[in-house]
């Protein structure tokens, strides 16, 4: 007997009936609570919620497109025997544009209907071949979207979604990992020097995005930037 298709919008727990705007909604506060940084790197829960932030991710990818979206709701549909059928609906309206993820290139077969479920059709499929290619995908989707939630916090500036002074005050000049690249382009500047409030005032000559800046940061510094965005985010949907 073949197993279940994962039920993605469990996976965002949203409804099956919810609009494309509150997809993406529930992706960000779904990728922020899940994701694998807001634990350290030696912790036991760091492999399962890589699992989980990979799956987050596939049902982002899947759902977000209506062509992909209606071919699995359709798959969904058939095997689970949820009613609606053939008659599916259209999620999207003039103030709810579709939201397009770039696909990977195809990879593999996407397999039919007999007996086992499609799931090179869905996710990112057959184009990952390995753990890190599934981690290579969902970290380059989660970083689009995260660099929006930047900006919106003003933490994040421009078409290339560059590091603001609150993004700099927040991290603060304890890690050498962002330090590295932004004193490299100060000449005769000292690490220690650039700190707090004085290291809001630089700017990174390379033009990283925020996301790139993310990144490179020290493990602590990561957790606490996505701790802090994600109190952000879900005291607005609250609000």
């Amino acid at each position: 007997m073949s197993a279940p298709p994962v039920d993605y919008y469990s996976s965002l727990e949203v409804d099956s009936k919810a609009t494309q705007q509150q997809i993406r909604d529930a992706y960000k506060k779904a990728a922020l609570r899940h994701h694998p940084d807001r634990v350290p790197a030696d912790s036991p829960e760091r492999a399962s919620r890589t699992k989980k932030f990979q799956q987050i991710n596939d049902a982002y990818y899947t759902l977000s497109d209506p062509t992909r979206r209606r071919e699995y709701d359709l798959t969904r549909s058939s095997f689970y025997g949820f009613g609606g059928g053939r008659q599916q609906q259209d999620h999207t309206t003039a103030d709810d544009p579709a939201e397009e993820v770039p696909r990977p290139e195809a990879g593999g077969s996407s397999g039919g209907f007999a007996g086992n479920f499609p799931w090179g059709a869905f996710g990112f499929g057959g184009a990952a071949k390995s753990e890190g290619d599934a981690n290579k995908f969902s970290n380059e989707q989660f970083g689009s979207v995260f660099e929006e939630m930047m900006a919106d916090q003003g933490m994040a500036e421009g078409a290339d979604h560059q590091p603001t002074n609150r993004f700099w005050s927040l991290v603060g000049g304890a890690s050498g990992g962002a330090m590295g690249f932004i004193v490299a382009n100060l000449p005769g500047a000292i690490a220690g020097a650039v700190a707090g409030n004085r290291l809001g005032a630089v700017r990174d000559k390379r033009g990283k995005s925020v996301y790139s800046v993310y990144q490179e940061l020290e493990a602590p510094d990561r957790m606490r930037l996505l701790s802090e965005l994600a109190s952000k985010v879900f005291a607005h949907a609250i609000s």
